[in-house]
């Protein structure tokens, strides 16, 4: 999962940072509105997480002027956004809701609760109610990162179970290797060229050939009933 943490208190950010890396999440921080935006467009990102007092203006308008974007483009107006922020007025909680954020949080706030409701965000914003996502025998919690297939724990690291999630959360749509990396890797990490593939190849190592499918010369996908 891929996040981008606006905020201009470079402590904050690499608090976030750290928090979030160590809950599976890559994260992506930028320090203003014009940033954020350059970001957004170049990058589909799974949440943002806006603070609202930035050094060139209001994190409400980038809220506002993303909210407004064209659908199924960059930036996508559909990103769950969650505000964290100061300001602990009413007022700002519900001016900020009412432009389009789908949380809000008051900072300091709680690295734990922070995660839970980022999963939250995001749960929604695929449509998916349910915290547990299933295949056949196999089930994947993901606050817990633990994945289970007949009943029994599967061990995995943590790059093997981010590419799990990615396609188990994308299914049935085919998704390049590409696409994949973009939700597992921020701007600064390099990574192999075969990454994905190798990471591929161990998650059909330990849960079988059936669950991850490939399609030839465009992606990965889990289908909507994995084989065994």
């Amino acid at each position: 999962m891929r996040v981008l943490v606006v905020e201009d208190d470079p402590g904050i950010a690499q608090g976030l940072r750290l928090t979030l890396g160590q809950h599976g999440w890559a994260v992506d921080c930028v320090d203003g509105l014009e940033a954020a935006w350059s970001a957004l467009r170049v990058e589909a990102f799974d949440a943002v997480l806006l603070d609202l007092g930035l050094p060139d203006g209001d994190g409400a308008t980038l809220l506002q002027r993303l909210r407004q974007a064209v659908p199924n483009a960059l930036p996508d107006p559909a990103t769950p956004v969650l505000i964290m922020t100061a300001r602990d007025q009413v007022a700002s909680r519900i001016t900020g809701l009412d432009m389009g954020a789908d949380d809000y949080l008051s900072k300091p706030f709680d690295a734990h609760e922070l995660a839970a409701r980022l999963r939250a965000v995001c749960r929604r914003a695929a449509g998916r109610p349910q915290p547990l996502l299933r295949r056949g025998t196999l089930e994947v919690d993901p606050a817990a990162r633990q994945v289970r297939q007949d009943g029994r724990v599967v061990e995995l690291s943590t790059r093997e179970f981010g590419v799990l999630l990615t396609l188990l959360q994308a299914s049935p749509r085919v998704l390049s290797r590409q696409q994949i990396e973009a939700s597992l890797y921020n701007f600064d990490q390099a990574l192999e060229s075969n990454a994905i593939e190798v990471h591929v190849h161990h998650l059909r190592r330990k849960l079988g050939d059936g669950l991850i499918q490939t399609m030839r010369g465009v992606g990965y996908f889990v289908p909507e009933e994995a084989r065994r």
